[in-house]
Formats: structure tokens, C-alpha cells, sequence
């Protein structure tokens, strides 16, 4: 098998490409508080650049998604990629928040297309009942790539000014972009088994879809809460919690990277490993996922003493336990001919209704009430939300035949 068609390459290299997406993405969160002392904004207007950065990355992600269903999606994904890395490289110019809320809106752009189109590129290379463990390593770039963020801000960031780890941030995006150019497409729903149905695999089916609509409203609850938290949560260990920038975003930025790691990876092994004997395993390992983080969420914001840094770690390790299990889920509940167009939809709701307001409602709670605490009492109440949607949604999941499952796959199926 030519290095161009092996599904392993094509993997790593949207892996790659996904980190350094969250690089870029999660080194503002890292350098808010240099922003906010040289541009004089206040909480709400910190809160107001991420959000505009979901609005136009959820507006522009339905347009992708129909395209990617009916265009190349490696080159859509390339000219994505460009076009955000552009941006990023750009900031070096920013000299205002206006400017600064310019290059959101291209970032934003440029993202949408790859973190739409790629998770159906990915599901064309493998089964349904591999695809837990194979996106969990796709997405095992959310914690390392947010926590890559968090360390370049919190150590570049003071040293040589709030610039300089985005341009760090930018080079490697288009490299990335040139080597995913070479790679083949994979032909649409080849290695699919499941039935195709008119929900599955027509755009209005999806409203009849239970199995999409419940796992895209608890992934939209759980984007909510993680959204608030990674804009919020290295200012509140700096001004709440009297530690220095550096020492809060390496605190917070290893939190994730630990524990994201280890929750993406044994998430995603334990999903396909429970899909064996059970088809609601996907939703099931996710929605206990939230129930188990909420105690421990509750414990980090508003416990003052020793044990708030493990109840750092354990509120993140069981909110990211569901990155594999819950896109897989998406990615199964619908058919090839609209799966990136689902997603694309899935993209569009997960953020209208989760982080776009999130930031924003935290910070303009926080203003009113002179406490960041009160503002992330949101994340809680979404996270229990969350918890319940999936669990009233694993009687809908899709069976996968006994046969497939038992059958040790490796690579694509013919």
C-alpha cells in the first residue's frame, strides 16, 4: 500500500494538522490578560473575541459540509488550513481590538472547513466499529493542542509579548496542508455496513433522527461547559486564585494535556470495546462520563484548598472521557452520501447553542457580580444537562451487525 492511501498516514497527518488548529486556537485564553492590559477591554469583551470567532466558524461550517459531500475534501481541507495559518501570521500586525476581532473572523473561516470536512474523511477509512479508537486519536489533539496553547502563551507570552506565540503557532499549518495535498481520497461509504435510511442519509431525515439529534444536544452541553471553562479558567487561577499567568496556564494547560490524553485514548478503547456486547455503548460512555465530572467541577471552581488541583484534573479527565465515544456516535447516526453535511449541522448546533455563548455569559456574569465563580455555575448546570440527553439517548443508537464486530479488522475494508 502507497504511502498516499495508507489510512494510518492520512490519520496522522489530519491528527497533526487538528494539534495545531488547537495551538491556535487556545493561545488567546493563554495571553488574555496581556490583551486585556494593553487593549483596556473588560471580561465581556475578552468573551465577545471568542465568540465571534464560533459565530462565523459555526455559519461557515453547513456551507463546507455541503460541499465536502459533493467536492474533493483533501483540497477543501487544505485551502482551510491556508487560509487560518494566514490569519494566525497576520496577528503580528494587530494593533487593536477591532483587528484583533478581524483576525478571529479568518481564523474562524479557515477552521471550519477542516474540523468539518476531516472527521468524514477519516470515517471512510475505517468501520463503524473501529472508529471510536481511530477519532480518539484525531482527537487526541484537543488536549495536547489546547495545552500546547496554553504552555507557548504562558512562557512567550511575558518574555517576548502576546504576539509572538501565534506566529510560532502559524509555520506549521502550511506544511501540514502541502503533505495532506498528496494524499488519496477515499471513496464515500466503502467501508459502511449499516443500512442506509431515509434519516440517515437525507438532510430532512436528520430531523426524524434521534440517534443525531440526541448526541449532537449532549455534545452542544458538554462544548458549552468545556468552552467557558478553557476561555475562563487560567484567569480565574491568576485572579481568583492569587497564581502568576505562567504558573496558572501551566497548572491548567498540563491538566488538560494529561488528562485529556489519557481520558481521549481509554474513551475511545472502551466504546468500541463495549460496542461488542452492547450497541448504546458510545452514548453510554459518554453520558457517564458527565455525570462523574460534575461533582468534580464543582470542587475545582469553588473549594479553596489542596484538593481543588486533583479536582482540576478529574473534572477534565471525565469530561474529555467522551471525545471518541460521542463523535463516533455522530459519525455513525448518519449515511456516507450526507455525512459531512451532517456534521457540518452537528458543527453549526454544538456551537450556536455551547461555546459561542459560553465566553461571552461567563464574563458578563462576572462583570455584574464582581465573581468568576457565579459565571461558571453555567458549565455546571450544561454538563448535567448533557449527562441526561445522552443517557435518554442510548435506546436509539444504531445496531451494528454481531458478525462485523467480531470480525479483527485492520486498515480498510474492501
Amino acid at each position: 500500500m502507497s504511502l498516499r492511501r495508507n489510512p494510518a498516514v492520512a490519520l496522522a497527518l489530519l491528527t497533526a494538522l487538528n494539534f495545531f488548529n488547537y495551538i491556535d486556537r487556545y493561545v488567546l485564553p493563554a495571553v488574555q490578560p496581556l490583551v486585556q492590559k494593553e487593549l483596556h477591554r473588560n471580561d465581556a469583551d475578552m468573551g465577545w473575541l471568542t465568540s465571534v470567532f464560533f459565530f462565523f466558524y459555526m455559519c461557515v461550517a453547513p456551507f463546507m459540509g455541503v460541499l465536502a459531500d459533493r467536492y474533493s475534501r483533501k483540497m477543501l481541507i487544505c485551502i482551510g488550513a491556508v487560509l487560518w495559518s494566514g490569519a494566525t501570521l497576520l496577528t503580528a500586525l494587530t494593533t487593536d481590538y477591532t483587528s484583533l476581532l478581524i483576525r478571529h473572523t479568518l481564523v474562524g473561516i479557515g477552521e471550519a472547513s477542516f474540523v468539518t470536512i476531516a472527521p468524514s474523511f477519516i470515517a471512510d477509512l475505517y468501520p463503524e466499529h473501529r472508529r471510536g479508537r481511530m477519532l480518539s486519536i484525531f482527537y487526541l489533539a484537543i488536549p495536547m493542542g489546547t495545552a500546547m496553547g496554553y504552555l507557548l502563551g504562558g512562557h512567550l507570552g511575558p518574555v517576548y509579548g502576546w504576539r509572538a506565540p501565534f506566529m510560532v503557532a502559524a509555520i506549521p499549518g502550511f506544511l501540514i496542508a502541502a503533505a495532506i495535498a498528496f494524499l488519496a481520497e477515499p471513496e464515500r461509504g466503502k467501508v459502511d455496513t449499516l443500512t442506509v435510511t431515509p434519516e440517515r442519509a437525507t438532510v430532512v431525515g436528520l430531523i426524524s433522527n434521534p440517534a443525531f439529534l440526541t448526541a449532537t444536544l449532549g455534545m452542544a452541553m458538554m462544548t458549552f461547559a468545556l468552552g467557558g471553562l478553557s476561555v475562563w479558567m487560567p484567569t480565574f487561577l491568576s485572579r481568583v486564585r492569587g497564581m502568576t499567568l505562567n504558573d496558572a496556564n501551566v497548572l491548567f494547560g498540563g491538566s488538560v494535556l494529561v488528562s485529556g490524553f489519557i481520558a481521549t485514548m481509554i474513551g475511545g478503547w472502551l466504546g468500541d470495546r463495549l460496542l461488542r456486547t452492547r450497541r448504546s455503548a458510545y452514548y453510554t460512555v459518554s453520558a457517564v462520563g458527565m455525570t462523574l465530572a460534575l461533582p468534580f467541577m464543582v470542587l475545582a471552581i469553588y473549594h479553596q484548598g489542596r484538593l481543588m488541583f486533583p479536582a482540576i484534573f478529574l473534572a477534565l479527565f471525565f469530561l474529555l472521557l467522551n471525545t471518541g465515544p460521542l463523535n463516533a456516535a455522530i459519525v455513525n447516526s448518519v449515511a456516507s452520501p450526507i455525512r459531512a453535511t451532517a456534521i457540518s449541522i452537528n458543527v453549526f448546533i454544538i456551537h450556536i447553542l455551547g461555546d459561542f455563548p459560553s465566553p461571552r455569559l461567563i464574563g458578563y456574569i462576572s462583570d455584574k457580580t464582581g465573581s468568576l465563580p457565579k459565571g461558571f455555575i453555567l458549565a455546571v448546570i450544561a454538563v448535567a444537562i448533557s449527562a441526561i440527553v445522552l443517557f435518554y439517548g442510548r435506546r436509539f443508537a444504531p445496531q451494528i451487525r454481531q458478525d462485523i464486530l467480531d470480525r479483527d479488522a485492520t486498515g480498510v475494508y474492501p
